[in-house]
């Protein structure tokens, strides 16, 4: 899944847990660690296996449940001190919902081999067709396939809705700007 793929699942997924858990929209600094969580696992592992051959592939140590549960236990664990258990729960949201969206097209194909990537270092490593790529020349390569379009419309409904809710975490980003009272109900 591309980064903007990433990006919307992350936000939906988001949005859906504040909506059923307390009738919220997204809001302030929680939505930029939703937005860090959703992209971490790639900037861990790509530049790591693709420009300084340290893991085995790009989807190794940031893609693996072993290690997101871990780092997501901890950053709970130092954010309650701190009082900001919220943005540890959007964090970890987005995380997982990165590992759940590279996993999504494996599953659909039944190809659970490649779902490996879950279990490392407990698994072996993967072997994909990108690796040594880079990111840029991947990109370069897409193609408007039907996985391609679906990720844009992804990514284009949660801008929607981003928009709609008010641009949350914005704020955080940007001071000065004002994101609205984050306590306000959905629309």
């Amino acid at each position: 899944m591309w980064p903007w793929g990433h990006a919307a699942v992350g936000y939906l997924l988001y949005t859906v847990y504040r909506r059923k858990r307390f009738d919220l929209r997204p809001h302030g600094v929680a939505v930029v660690a939703l937005a860090v969580g959703t992209q971490l696992p790639d900037l861990i592992d790509k530049p790591l296996a693709w420009q300084y051959a340290l893991l085995p592939n790009g989807r190794s140590l940031g893609h693996s449940l072993v290690v997101a549960l871990l780092l997501v236990a901890l950053l709970w664990v130092v954010a309650r001190r701190v009082d900001a258990g919220e943005s540890a729960v959007a964090f970890g949201v987005g995380y997982v919902g990165h590992l759940f969206g590279d996993a999504f097209y494996h599953v659909l194909a039944g190809e659970f081999y490649y779902l490996g990537f879950l279990g490392w270092p407990l698994v072996p490593a993967v072997e994909y067709d990108l690796a040594g790529k880079g990111f840029l020349a991947s990109l370069l390569s897409l193609e408007l396939g039907p996985d391609a379009v679906f990720e844009l419309g992804l990514a284009l409904i949660a801008m929607a809705l981003w928009y709609r809710h008010g641009c949350p975490g914005l704020s955080v980003l940007l001071p000065g700007y004002s994101e609205g009272d984050p306590g306000e109900q959905p629309e």
